[in-house]
């Protein structure tokens, strides 16, 4: 039921979602910090930034990190793909209800 936002976003939901999200970011980062914890670095690299970018610190190994990369690039294209994919797909259901309504003065109330 796309057209009836207002009634099915209440704050619980609203919270459930922000709650998912949370996990998610919790979880993306437990990941590759175990990942990066299989990981052998060099002890005569040292590190230049305060801030220790994955990216970064994949590059500073010594052992393989064909996995980590595979892990980081999976991650990325699973959390920016999903909810892209999601609001796509709740865009055309949206589309297709307006262009379901018969009369054009709705079509043109709808879009508008």
């Amino acid at each position: 039921y796309p057209l009836h936002y207002t009634v099915i976003m209440n704050p619980r939901l609203c919270g459930l979602l922000v709650l998912v999200s949370w996990i998610m970011c919790i979880l993306n980062s437990l990941l590759q910090s175990l990942m990066m914890l299989r990981l052998s670095f060099c002890t005569h690299f040292q590190i230049p930034h305060f801030f220790c970018e994955l990216n970064q610190m994949i590059q500073l190994a010594c052992s393989d990190t064909f996995l980590n990369n595979l892990v980081m690039y999976f991650a990325a294209v699973l959390l920016a793909g999903g909810p892209f994919i999601g609001i796509l797909y709740s865009y055309s259901k949206i589309v297709s209800s307006i262009l379901g309504i018969s009369s054009a003065q709705g079509k043109y109330k709808a879009f508008s």
